[in-house]
């Protein structure tokens, strides 16, 4: 099947073509999916994304018009894509559910521990000769208390490994995993629960509308002042101008983010010779306790390796006109 990867990446093409073996025939494009990028993929019948390409009401339009039948998304989000017009038009989607739960979750206790320990600043100071440790205490996150919100394959690794740093376990969703109990020890209970006895916050949940914003004035307000926040899922989840506010008080003390709501257009890319125009990045940036990394948590070989293998097998599934177990149906 003709395919049109966009936004494909230098790390993920070795992994897409020895997954593919030359079954597909895939054109490659770095460009995102925009409306005026779409006409890219004409003579194709599929087109392969990323989170970052816009599969919204009019780009759909323009790739059922050049006769799209098939999405395969190269991530297991799918915010990016407005399945109620791909049902319309007769485009059928179809995901990676699960790549590595793994990745993400370590990547989201790396930046916990970067933040507690100050390891940004120390290597910073030890590249200009400065050996001093005043200003670089942390604190032992044996005993702290976690809160988790949302507990899937992600939530689920993420207590497994804080409980071995012996953290105290919180978590909050709309289905208690019964088995996290039983192993960790954790405590499944409401939102202003957990942000009134959380010392650490790590965001692990989908975003929906229920989710939208979960993290906004008012649960920060219940949150213990100088809370450590952590969000790897999706960017939406927080209300950045929010956060700043907490930020600039105290009350958040500090924040580890792999993901912005406004990350559209600028992470994945290289800006290093541009004027950042974003002024809520630039003012999360300026802060010295807050650590920001640019979508990376799944980058592991691991999950790649997963991500292009389930790809490819998606677009098998759709040129056989077999039953697609990762479609996407409303």
């Amino acid at each position: 099947m003709k395919t049109a990867v966009f936004s494909l990446h230098k790390f993920e093409k070795r992994f897409l073509e020895q997954a593919n073996q030359d079954r597909h025939e895939l054109i490659f494009f770095d460009t995102r999916l925009t409306q005026h990028t779409a006409s890219f993929a004409k003579g194709c019948e599929a087109v392969s994304l990323f989170v970052s390409d816009d599969a919204s009401d009019a780009v759909l339009n323009i790739l059922s018009s050049i006769g799209i039948k098939y999405i395969v998304l190269r991530s297991a989000g799918f915010n990016n894509v407005d399945l109620k017009k791909a049902s319309e038009l007769g485009i059928k989607v179809a995901r990676v559910p699960a790549y590595s739960p793994y990745a993400v979750a370590e990547h989201a206790v790396a930046l916990m521990l970067a933040i507690n320990r100050k390891l940004i600043q120390a290597h910073s100071r030890i590249a200009e000769m400065n050996f001093s440790l005043d200003g670089l205490t942390g604190f032992d996150m044996n005993g702290k208390s976690v809160g988790i919100i949302g507990t899937g394959k992600i939530g689920s690794v993420i207590a497994k490994i804080l409980h071995g740093f012996g953290c105290s376990l919180l978590a909050y969703d709309a289905y208690p995993n019964e088995i996290l109990i039983q192993q960790y020890g954790l405590q499944f209970t409401d939102l202003q629960t957990l942000c009134n006895n959380a010392d650490i916050i790590t965001l692990h949940c989908p975003l929906v509308e229920e989710t939208k914003y979960i993290i906004n004035s008012k649960s920060i307000a219940l949150m213990k002042p100088g809370v450590m926040l952590i969000n790897t899922s999706r960017g939406k989840l927080i209300n950045t101008k929010d956060v700043i506010v907490a930020l600039k008080t105290g009350q958040i003390g500090s924040l580890g983010m792999d993901v912005y709501e406004e990350e559209e257009g600028l992470f994945f890319e290289d800006h290093s010779e541009d004027i950042l125009q974003d002024d809520l990045i630039a003012r999360l940036m300026s802060f010295r306790n807050v650590l920001i990394t640019s979508h990376q948590a799944f980058l592991t070989d691991t999950a790649l390796k997963n991500i292009a293998e389930t790809s490819i097998s998606n677009l098998n599934c759709f040129e056989e006109r077999m039953s697609c177990e990762n479609e996407i149906k409303l």
